[in-house]
């Protein structure tokens, strides 16, 4: 399989390394806004190329993958890409999902190519599980925990406050909430009671820091519904010990079966990341090899994780699947 990479941020260069471990893929090309030439990638003899030398390679590319971010790039990037490519992207936004799927279906369909959006661990791998827990426990509760990880979108609405030179934000689990779930106790969760959310900031030198905690703590959507913790500290403890982007979580569901409900059952999926985005380029990497394979047999159209069958992301045959994995 012939891949592409458009974007070449955490995320592209973590499908550039997924692409490695796969003998079945190439990389082919990356692709970027930026200048070609101040853009240096892992893969010798690869070469980075203007996005706008994209479509004219449509015939040497079996599959795009678009490491863009979901606020903007993918909206317009995934539906024009589509039209050219078998497509695969990580859009994170769940209550636009809708939106996005109708409009890449729509052009991937005119264009006869696979688009298979929101791929990753969350929508991705943890939207498979609530799947499959709700259809085997269909009389039961969904509880979804992430962390304790760090969020890049928190962070960076702490790093945009007046005064803060940088910021990390980690999202985590209240452990007597994911004790009571894991318990079986069905209880109805709040969002402060669920994660806590603690900040490590370096502040600019003179800043007001009461000022910039009570901005951090107060700030709509992203922090005034949880309890908030706030450290202000060095550089150099910022370098040493918040560099990486580690994250995970938790899907969880607790269902009962019996004639009447008497029989207690919990499915958990956990996932522990020592790096958020070469976990989720791992990931778009196998949907990049379904979106290869379904397209071969002749499918378009926008597709998700719901659509594409296990075998399709390996490249195992099915006979060496049924004999080492069934």
């Amino acid at each position: 399989m012939r891949i592409g990479i458009l974007g070449y941020g955490n995320l592209g260069r973590g499908v550039e390394c997924a692409v490695k471990q796969n003998p079945d893929m190439e990389l082919v090309a990356v692709f970027t806004r930026r200048n070609p030439e101040t853009v240096q990638i892992l893969t010798p003899g690869v070469p980075v190329l203007s996005i706008n030398e994209a479509e004219k390679m449509q015939d040497q590319i079996d599959v795009l993958i678009l490491c863009g971010g979901s606020a903007t790039d993918l909206p317009v990037q995934t539906p024009a890409f589509a039209k050219y490519f078998n497509v695969v992207d990580s859009f994170d936004t769940h209550a636009k999902i809708p939106e996005h799927f109708a409009a890449v279906d729509t052009a991937a369909k005119a264009a006869g190519k696979i688009g298979i959006i929101s791929v990753g661990w969350d929508p991705g791998m943890f939207s498979l599980n609530r799947m499959y827990a709700n259809a085997i426990l269909p009389d039961g509760c969904d509880y979804t925990f992430w962390g304790k990880g760090v969020s890049q979108g928190h962070s960076d609405a702490v790093r945009r406050i007046a005064g803060v030179k940088d910021a990390r934000q980690y999202t985590i689990p209240v452990p007597e909430a994911l004790e009571a779930v894991r318990n079986g106790q069905n209880p109805v969760l709040s969002t402060r009671q669920k994660h806590t959310r603690e900040c490590f900031v370096v502040a600019e030198e003179g800043a007001d820091l009461a000022r910039i905690e009570n901005e951090i703590k107060t700030m709509p959507n992203y922090f005034s519904d949880y309890d908030t913790t706030v450290h202000f500290i060095s550089e150099e403890e910022m370098k040493q010990n918040h560099s990486g982007i580690p994250h995970g979580g938790m899907v969880i569901r607790s269902g009962k079966t019996g004639t009447q409900g008497e029989n207690q059952h919990i499915i958990e999926y956990s996932l522990k990341l020592d790096s958020n985005p070469e976990f989720t380029a791992s990931v778009i990497v196998a949907y990049a090899r379904a979106a290869f394979r379904m397209n071969q047999e002749g499918q378009t159209g926008c597709k998700t994780v719901f659509d594409v069958p296990p075998a399709y992301l390996s490249a195992a045959s099915g006979e060496e699947l049924r004999k080492n994995l069934l």
